[in-house]
Parts: C-alpha cells; sequence; structure tokens
C-alpha cells in the first residue's frame, strides 16, 4: 500500500517550472530605454557612454534590476504622457475600451510586479501584488472603501484580479497618486512583500507616484461588472509609443532625419528579436504544459482506477469482517469448553486487524480523493493558465506582425531618405563648384574694381594738377580765341574770313564806325557806295 502512494505534499519540477515560468516578466536587460522627445529609444549599454542618471550614485550602470526600474519608469513616463494628452484632446470621460488607459494599466500592473517576492504554494510559486495594496486600507482609512468594493466584486477570483480593480477604482476617485505615496513612503511594511532593489523600494517608486498626479485632471469612468480581470493578458504594446518619422520629416532635414529613422528602424528590429525570443519562450512553454497536462490526465486516470481497487478492497473487507463476525457468533453459541474459547479470541483478533485494515484503506481513500481533487484544480488552473498563454502567444504574434510592417515602413522611408539625401548632396556639390567659381569671379572682379578706382584716383589727381598749371593759361588762351573769332567775323554776312581780309574795313548801313567785312562783302559795297549819287 505504501508504495503506490503519490506523495501529496510536495509539488513536481514540472508544475513548479511551469508555474514559475507563466509568472516571469522579459525585460530588456541588456539595453537602456531612454526618452529623446516624444522618441522611445533603446540603446545597448556597450555602446553609449553612461552619463548620470537620477538614479543612487552607489548603484552599477550595468546592473540589470537598475536597468529594469529605469526601462519601466521610462515606459511610465511615456505611458501617463500619452493618456493625459490624448485624454485632453478627446475632450470627454474615459472607458474602459480606452487603448492609451488599458497600456497605462499593463505598465502600473509591470511597475507593481517588479522585485515582487515569490511566494510558494501547493500549485507553485505565486507573485500577487494585492498584499501590497491592502496595506493602504491600515495607513489610510479612507481607502477602506475601495478595498471593501473590489472584495465585494463578483466575478473576482484571483488576487491579481483584485489588484487591477483596486487600481481603477482608485484612478476613478483621482487618489492613486495620493495612495501610491502612502505605501511608498512605508517601505518597512512595503519590505514584507518586494525585494530590496524592487522599484516600489527605489527611488523610481516615488518618481512615478509624483507623475501620477497628473492623472487627476482625467475623468474616467470604468465599468468593471461582466470584465474578466483575472484572466487578462499583460502585455505591454510597445507600437503605441513608436512615433512614425513622417511628422519629423517636416521640420528635419538631412543627416539629422536620417538619423533619427535609423535609430527607430534598429529599436523596432531589436524590439522584433526580444519579442521573437518570447514567442518561442511561450510556445516551449505551452508545448511543456500539453506535456505535463497527458501525464497529469495520465496520473488522474490511474488514481481514479486505485480508487476503484480501494472501494472494492473495503468492500470485500467489510464482507469478510461481517462473514467472521457471525462466524464468532454461531460459535459461541454453539461452543463448549477451552477450544470454544481460542476459536472466539482467534476470531476476535482477526477482526481487530480487519478493523485497522479497514481504517487505514479509509484514510488511504480520502488521501487519494483529496489528491484527486487538487489533481482536478491543478488541471483546472493549468488549462486557465494555458489559455492565457495561447492568447498571450496570439497577440504577441500580432504585435510582432505589426512590427515587421512597421519595420518595413521604415526600411522604405529609411531608403527614401537615403537616395533624397544623396540627391541633395549631388546639388550641394553642384551649388559648391558654382559657388566657388563665382568666388573666384568675384575675386578678379575685385580686383579689377580696385585697380580702376586706383586709375580713376590717378586720373582726378592728374587733372588736378592739369588744372593747377594750365588753368590760366587756358582761361587766357580762351579768351584770346572769342576776340579772335569776333574780329574774324563778317560783319556784313557773317561769315568768317582769313587773314587777308582783316584789312577789309567799311562802314555799313547799320553802324557809323567802319566794321571788318571779307573780300565779297567788301567789294559789294564798294560797288553799292560807287553806283549811290551820295
Amino acid at each position: 500500500m505504501a508504495d503506490v502512494t503519490p506523495q501529496a505534499d510536495a509539488p513536481t519540477p514540472t508544475t513548479d517550472k511551469i508555474t514559475q515560468a507563466a509568472r516571469e516578466t522579459i525585460y530588456l536587460c541588456n539595453f537602456r530605454v531612454s526618452v529623446d522627445g516624444e522618441w522611445l529609444c533603446l540603446r545597448e549599454l556597450n555602446d553609449i557612454s553612461l552619463t548620470p542618471d537620477p538614479e543612487p550614485a552607489h548603484e552599477d550602470p550595468k546592473d540589470p534590476i537598475a536597468i529594469e526600474r529605469l526601462n519601466l519608469m521610462n515606459m511610465a513616463k511615456l505611458s501617463i504622457k500619452g493618456l493625459i494628452e490624448s485624454a485632453l484632446n478627446l475632450g470627454r470621460t474615459l472607458d474602459s475600451d480606452y487603448a492609451p488607459l488599458q497600456q497605462f494599466f499593463v505598465v502600473m500592473e509591470h511597475c507593481l510586479k517588479h522585485g515582487l517576492k515569490t511566494k510558494k504554494t501547493f500549485l507553485g510559486q505565486n507573485k500577487s501584488f494585492w498584499g501590497a495594496l491592502e496595506l493602504v486600507e491600515k495607513l489610510t482609512p479612507e481607502a477602506g472603501e475601495i478595498t471593501a468594493s473590489v472584495k465585494d466584486l463578483p466575478g473576482l477570483k484571483t488576487p491579481l484580479g483584485r489588484g487591477r480593480a483596486w487600481l481603477r477604482l482608485a484612478l476613478m476617485q483621482k487618489k492613486l497618486s495620493d495612495y501610491m505615496k502612502t505605501i511608498i513612503n512605508r517601505k518597512d511594511l512595503l519590505s514584507e512583500f518586494y525585494e530590496a532593489n524592487a522599484l516600489m523600494m527605489e527611488e523610481e517608486g516615488a518618481v512615478i507616484a509624483g507623475l501620477l498626479v497628473g492623472l487627476n485632471v482625467i475623468d474616467a469612468n470604468l465599468c468593471m461588472k461582466g470584465e474578466d480581470l483575472d484572466s487578462q493578458v499583460g502585455v505591454i504594446d510597445f507600437s503605441m509609443y513608436l512615433k512614425d518619422g513622417g511628422h519629423s520629416s517636416k521640420t528635419v532635414e538631412g543627416d539629422g532625419q536620417i538619423t533619427a529613422i535609423l535609430d527607430q528602424k534598429n529599436y523596432v528590429e531589436e524590439l522584433n528579436r526580444h519579442l521573437s525570443a518570447s514567442v518561442n519562450n511561450l510556445q516551449a512553454k505551452v508545448d511543456t504544459m500539453e506535456k505535463s497536462n497527458t501525464k497529469l490526465t495520465e496520473e488522474l486516470a490511474v488514481a481514479n482506477n486505485r480508487i476503484i481497487t480501494l472501494q472494492e478492497d473495503v468492500e470485500r473487507v467489510k464482507e469478510e469482517s461481517s462473514y467472521q463476525l457471525e462466524s464468532s457468533r454461531k460459535a459461541s453459541r454453539s461452543g463448549d469448553g477451552l477450544a470454544d474459547g481460542q476459536v472466539l479470541g482467534e476470531a476476535r483478533k482477526q477482526l481487530k486487524e480487519e478493523t485497522l485494515l479497514r481504517l487505514d484503506v479509509e484514510k488511504e481513500l480520502e488521501v487519494q480523493i483529496g489528491m484527486k481533487q487538487e489533481m482536478e484544480l491543478s488541471m483546472k488552473m493549468l488549462e486557465t493558465d494555458m489559455c492565457e498563454k495561447q492568447d498571450a502567444l496570439v497577440e504577441l504574434r500580432q504585435q510582432l506582425d505589426d512590427l515587421r510592417t512597421l519595420n518595413l515602413q521604415l526600411a522604405q522611408k529609411s531608403q527614401s531618405s537615403e537616395v533624397s539625401a544623396k540627391q541633395k548632396s549631388e546639388v550641394i556639390s553642384r551649388l559648391e563648384e558654382k559657388t566657388n567659381q563665382m568666388a573666384g569671379t568675384i575675386k578678379q572682379l575685385e580686383i579689377r574694381s580696385r585697380q580702376a578706382e586706383r586709375e580713376r584716383d590717378q586720373a582726378g589727381e592728374d587733372h588736378k594738377l592739369f588744372k593747377q598749371e594750365f588753368g590760366d593759361k587756358i582761361d587766357s588762351l580762351q579768351l584770346e580765341v572769342e576776340r579772335l573769332r569776333k574780329h574774324r567775323r563778317c560783319a556784313n554776312c557773317r561769315g568768317v574770313f582769313c587773314d587777308r581780309c582783316l584789312t577789309n574795313e567799311l562802314p555799313l548801313p547799320s553802324s557809323i564806325n567802319p566794321e571788318h567785312v571779307c573780300d565779297v562783302c567788301y567789294s559789294q559795297l564798294l560797288q553799292q557806295y560807287a553806283s549811290s549819287p551820295s
């Protein structure tokens, strides 16, 4: 009997591994997520020089846990900023189907899960932040209403679902920032739930609590009745935080635009690679869970057969006990002497042994029934976990396809940007050649201009000297020329005559004094005077 009884106290290694793997969070530990304006940048730690960040100075810059905290803080910044901007642009009350709001809750869930201490149960290791949120009720009495409402909500069966409902109710009350500050300030109580290097125990938790103050401007109306908060898959959709390069191309040109597009393309490729690895890991986990499910089904069938066998043994023991009891009674009635006493003693001894055997069988039957119930519960939990992993796998594949499409678009934009950059570089080279030619021409013209200015200045100086030396002589010569012109002009016909005619002087009718006249007029006037009587 003892060799066929399974050990119900210790969980199987397969169950531990499946449960451990199911609750793991994949972080980019070898990369740093940073916010550059409206961009989400991913840089490898070996390729960048680590500048002092607002982190404790004693931390190792390459510590994976510190990088996880920084990445989660940057994701929280992007999520809160995007939620506030989109909500203000929307201008109405937000509901449960609003995508940025859903992503905000997913990011907050990852922040609260970071560094949680593991609690071991029969089904494996479990991590839940619901216990940390219950501390708020003890520190802030007004939070008791939220906790009571969460516990009264129908359909919530897991601590994870209660924690998600608590976050939504706190956001609707616009008290989420106050509650987070309250529990972050009590690290002595949080140490029961979180490791020493968890996000909630470090400065990043206080930064996130401060950022949550901005959410008080948002009005949210979230209906949680009928919403399956227990089985939702909390996967961060990074595609919501990838900025399209089309808007930046309006303001950024040349090499800066190409560098930005290439950085975004490299980030998408790296994220694509990590998502592919995550999909492969989840696929391996699903295969392992299917094998474990088959094994548990076989164990359940063996346990059922064992229960049936034990029930038959119990019935047989009961029949034998009743038969022996009846035989002992008959022997006690018809027996005589010492022989009857010995038979009766043996019968009682055998009855006692059979009774003890029956009790052992009944205990083993109860143990087998308990194991069967636990195995059925484990099967249900594994089936639920498998469904969640399949949903997560489908969603990750969809994100992978979206990222591949975005990667192709970025590659096309990168190629077009490279072609445009080459064309612009050719145009720039031609313009530089023309500029150099024009610069040479301008230098030649400047030299000629300076030469002409010097010649002009020299001519001006020569002209001044010439005027100074010959000005008086020129004036006297001009006067002489004018006088000569007047003397050599005929007073009668106004014609110019030569030096021979200077001696021809006759009085004219228009003047009493004699005037110089040319030879022709002199002859005519002489004839005229000769023909006149007086």
